[in-house]
């Protein structure tokens, strides 16, 4: 599917953008079309609902605005050990073998005979430039793995965003921080 399709782009926005365009389309077809025709037009509206629906059962379990940065706030504040360890259980609970390594890659993860690396040493940083996803392309490039995930509690400058995008390498922030790592009952509490 095209990025830039109206089906990508309705992937990506709020479920209930997909039930407005088909209650839109079915009033159309109500009052424009003739009476015989207009239960046919009624399946025009069916992609949106199955799109509405998907995006709905995809964003079930997403984290709220506030549980995103609670989790932010609270691992910021860990150490190395205890966020590694937190991202280590998350991923094994995610069925994947967990391998720690030095360098650019602090992790390989290897699920269905497939490895990725995960830099996520840097997490912390306020901000984030070019230099470490550079290094961890040339990781994914030296042990052939297929994907590199970057994580960051803070933000990418517009040339690592483009850099990580260009390259396929998979960026890991807020939401996606907070629906992968699971804090122990009263971290988020005590990190306020």
């Amino acid at each position: 599917m095209s990025k830039n399709s109206l089906f990508a782009y309705l992937m990506r926005s709020s479920w209930w953008v997909s039930f407005a365009i088909a209650a839109v389309l079915a009033l159309l077809a109500r009052f424009v079309l003739p009476q015989e025709y207009a239960w046919y037009a009624f399946s025009f509206t069916i992609p949106f609902v199955v799109i509405g629906t998907i995006v709905a059962w995809r964003d079930r379990n997403a984290p709220s605005a506030k549980q995103v940065a609670s989790t932010l706030e609270a691992i910021t504040a860990m150490s190395w050990r205890d966020f590694s360890a937190l991202v280590e259980q998350a991923y094994q609970r995610e069925g994947y073998e967990v391998t720690r390594m030095n360098g650019a890659a602090d992790f390989r993860l290897v699920k269905a005979g497939r490895m990725s690396l995960l830099s996520c040493k840097r997490w912390k940083a306020a901000t984030h430039g070019l230099e470490p996803l550079r290094e961890l392309k040339a990781a994914r490039q030296a042990l052939e793995a297929r994907e590199a995930v970057y994580v960051a509690a803070g933000n990418l400058s517009e040339n690592a965003r483009r850099f990580a995008t260009d390259h396929g390498i998979v960026l890991m922030q807020g939401p996606e921080l907070a629906r992968l790592i699971r804090l122990p009952k009263g971290k988020a509490k005590t990190a306020r």
